[in-house]
């Protein structure tokens, strides 16, 4: 019988993690399945109160917030199963959600990653993701499959390649991530689970989305609508994506259209929206990347916080 390991990380989210670990308890079996939560720099350790709601957590402490991909990575050495499925802790699960996808994994031995359908939480006709487009390296944006439609089951039965996985909930075989990596930790967060999905295919993996499936995720919750953590991270790791997995002719094309249209057309639009406040983000954001190795260690929190 194969065993998955569940991951996922709280940042100051209690709460939300209550929830999540509910979920978790309510729709898996503790036999095939064991969960790791990585308490990502929180203020207060709740490493009892999780417990009393899944006695069977295993819990990982960092005392510093290492952002999405370094929580994540923190907990995968102590992780056992066969597959592994990283949840963000702001999603609820749904019945039959690991059977299911582990057999579009067994149907299919060239999935690297596989994300289900994922709905709104708040409210559940609407859906948030059902695949992603190819990705436009020059400009860097692609197009979220479903999103915003309303749910009439019309991804249920679908199964089949996507451009990307969706970092709240990917899956993946622990032989497939042992070979191709963790994820990186520079990008801190934002665009690191794209950047995965990169790696994966470059081992000959696909990245795929199954409709079969489906959690609720409660989005937003961790950084907000507006703010400049999410600004930041947003410009600065675009930028730091194409470096990273693009040759050097894309990458000048990609900044001449970058710093000539997409980011003074991000500030413009913040000076119309009275948030003024963001624009300074923005150019920062730009300034790391001239200032920083696509393999820099230097975290962009440190700026921050």
């Amino acid at each position: 019988m194969e065993r998955t390991t569940i991951i996922s990380v709280n940042y100051n989210q209690p709460q939300v993690t209550i929830d999540f670990l509910k979920s978790v308890k309510k729709y898996t079996d503790v036999g095939s399945t064991e969960l790791i939560l990585v308490d990502n720099g929180s203020l207060i350790n709740h490493e009892d109160t999780f417990k009393n709601i899944y006695p069977e957590l295993i819990y990982i402490r960092s005392d510093k917030n290492l952002g999405f991909a370094g929580g994540n990575n923190l907990a995968v050495p102590a992780a056992t199963g066969d597959f592994l499925l990283f949840l963000n802790n702001d999603t609820e699960l749904t019945e039959g959600l690991i059977p299911t996808m582990i057999e579009e994994f067994k149907k299919n031995p060239q999935i690297g990653l596989l994300s289900p359908l994922i709905i709104y939480h708040e409210n559940k006709t609407k859906i948030q993701y059902a695949g992603f487009s190819n990705m436009n390296y020059l400009t860097c944006r692609n197009r979220g499959i479903g999103n915003l439609e309303t749910d009439t089951n019309q991804y249920d039965q679908i199964s089949e390649e996507t451009g990307y996985a969706h970092g709240a909930a990917m899956m993946c075989r622990r032989k497939d991530l042992d070979e191709v990596g963790l994820m990186e930790e520079n990008y801190f967060l934002y665009y690191e689970e794209l950047d995965w999905c990169e790696k994966f295919r470059r081992t000959g993996k696909k990245i795929w989305f199954t409709g079969k499936a489906k959690i609720y995720h409660k989005e937003s919750i961790s950084v907000g609508k507006e703010s400049s953590l999410k600004t930041y991270f947003l410009y600065r790791n675009r930028m730091l994506f194409i470096r990273k997995n693009t040759n050097a002719f894309n990458t000048f094309l990609f900044s001449i259209f970058y710093l000539t249209i997409a980011c003074p057309k991000a500030i413009a639009s913040y000076a119309l929206q009275k948030r003024k406040d963001l624009i300074p983000w923005v150019i920062r954001a730009i300034a790391w990347n001239f200032s920083n190795k696509t393999t820099s260690t230097t975290l962009g929190y440190k700026l921050i916080n």
